[in-house]
């Protein structure tokens, strides 16, 4: 943290991550808000954002796993190719037949859910964060290109780009590039 306020002199440094303190916890895709709508499930709901992308996706020896779904601790949600072996792909909806290749499933899968959350349970937060004038936040990553497999999508990048109203496009559009310019950490 003493590097970031070095790096940013002036600015507020905001951890969004699943280990953060209340309230910017919940933020965090861990965070057991509940009820948060599956794609392509109708009327089916998820405790947390990476509960929906961990349940929805596939492995050579492994199908989707509902129980995902339902935990509530931020802890044993993810899903490894060490234990289920290689990634095909995630279902697009709980009961489909159809696997989506990674960027269209974080375009139709991940970005609606995180959407979903930022403009319903954490608006609150949202609307605090536009409020402030120099803010940093801190996350594991700073990937916000979706089209960019190299490492996970950066929910504190996702945040930034929905306060700038640059939201990635999340539907037929695959292969746009939204890159971010801003000082998310």
């Amino acid at each position: 943290m003493a590097s970031l306020t070095a790096a940013f002199p002036g600015a507020e440094v905001i951890d969004v991550t699943s280990k953060a303190p209340e309230p910017w916890v919940r933020l965090s895709p861990f965070y057991p808000h509940g009820d948060i709508p599956i794609p392509y499930s109708d009327g089916e709901t998820s405790q947390s954002v990476e509960g929906i992308w961990q349940a929805l996706k596939v492995f050579q020896d492994s199908d989707v796993d509902p129980a995902k779904l339902r935990i509530t601790t931020m802890k044993g949600l993810k899903r490894t190719v060490r234990r289920h072996g290689p990634v095909l792909g995630h279902r697009a909806g709980l009961d489909s037949d159809r696997l989506l290749p990674y960027e269209e499933a974080r375009r139709r899968i991940y970005l609606p859910s995180y959407r979903w959350i930022l403009e319903h349970p954490v608006a609150d937060l949202v609307e605090r964060l536009r409020e402030k004038e120099d803010v940093v936040l801190l996350d594991y990553t700073t990937n916000g290109d979706v089209t960019d497999p190299a490492s996970p999508l950066s929910h504190a990048a996702l945040i930034q780009l929905h306060l700038e109203g640059r939201w990635p496009d999340e539907g037929d559009e695959v292969g746009a590039s939204t890159r971010t310019t801003g000082r998310t950490l």
